[in-house]
C-alpha cells in the first residue's frame, strides 16, 4: 500500500477516474459523492479489480455537518490522509448574471467554494500533524479568464485559484504541497449537469474538435501527486490542442 486517497466528487468524470487511477498504483481509496449506487458500484469496481482498499462517503460537500461527521468518523488509521483531490464542483446555467437563477448561483458558490473549503478544513489538521500531505485543487481555465454568461460560475473557481494560493502559504511551514489544476474543456457529465439534461446544448460544447477526457485530467492529477517529495507543481492549466483559451477554439 503506497498510501491513502480521499477523492470528492467520485462518481463520475475526473472523480471517477482518478480514484480509478490512484487504485491501480497501489494506494487505498476514500471515495466521496453523493449519488451513492454509482459509489457503491465504484467501490465494488476498485475492490476487486485492484485488491485495494477502499471507503466510500455518501455525502453532499455543501452540507458542512455531513461532510464533519463522515470524515471524522473515519477509523483513525484511514484519517492518514496522504493525497486529498478536492474534485467536487459543478457549473448550473449559462446566461447574463442579469438573468441568473439565484438557486444556480448558490449551488455553484456552495459546491465550489464552501464544500472544497469544508472537506480542506477536517483534512488539513490531520496532514498538519503528520507534517506530510499534497491537497490537488481541481480549478478550471475559467477560474483565470471570465467569459459571457459565466460570471458565477468563473467566479467561484476564481474563489478556488485564490484559496489555493493561500492554502499552499499557510500549509508550507508543515511540508503539504498544494496543486491547482484548471482544466479547459473536458467531456464528462459537467455540460449535461450546467444545461440541466439538455443533451443538444451539451454535444455542441465540444462539436468540431477533440475535447480532453476525465481520463486526461486523472493522468495529469496523477503525474503531480507522483513527483519526489520536494518538487511541487503549483498551478497548471491543461487545454485540448485546439483550445487556446477559455473562449478561442479551433472547430472544424
Amino acid at each position: 500500500m503506497k498510501g491513502i486517497v480521499c477523492i470528492t466528487g467520485a462518481t463520475s468524470g475526473i472523480g471517477y477516474y482518478s480514484a480509478i487511477e490512484f487504485a491501480k498504483l497501489g494506494y487505498d481509496i476514500i471515495i466521496t459523492g453523493r449519488r451513492k449506487e454509482r459509489l457503491d458500484e465504484l467501490e465494488k469496481l476498485i475492490r476487486e479489480e485492484y485488491k485495494v482498499k477502499v471507503i466510500s462517503l455518501n455525502f453532499d460537500v455543501r452540507e458542512r455537518n455531513c461532510v464533519e461527521d463522515c470524515l471524522n468518523f473515519l477509523p483513525s488509521e484511514w484519517k492518514d490522509i496522504d493525497i486529498l483531490v478536492n474534485n467536487a464542483g459543478l457549473a448550473a446555467g449559462k446566461e447574463p448574471i442579469f438573468e441568473g437563477d439565484h438557486n444556480d448561483w448558490e449551488q455553484m458558490i456552495d459546491t465550489n467554494v464552501k464544500g472544497l473549503l469544508y472537506v480542506s478544513r477536517v483534512i488539513i489538521p490531520w496532514m498538519k500533524g503528520r507534517k506530510k500531505g499534497h491537497i490537488l485543487n481541481i480549478c478550471s481555465i475559467a477560474g483565470k479568464e471570465v467569459y459571457k454568461d459565466g460570471a458565477v460560475y468563473c467566479a467561484s473557481k476564481a474563489a478556488v485559484n485564490s484559496i489555493s494560493q493561500g492554502m499552499r502559504i499557510d500549509c508550507n511551514p508543515y511540508n503539504i504541497k498544494v496543486t491547482n489544476i484548471c482544466p479547459g474543456a473536458v467531456d464528462t457529465e459537467f455540460s449535461i449537469v450546467r444545461f440541466k439534461g439538455d443533451k443538444t446544448k451539451a454535444d455542441a460544447t465540444y462539436q468540431g474538435y477533440t475535447p480532453l477526457t476525465g481520463e486526461d485530467i486523472a493522468k495529469t492529477i496523477i503525474y503531480c501527486a507522483t513527483l519526489p517529495q520536494h518538487v511541487c507543481i503549483n498551478d497548471l492549466v491543461i487545454t485540448p490542442t485546439a483550445q487556446a483559451n477559455a473562449t478561442t477554439f479551433h472547430r472544424e
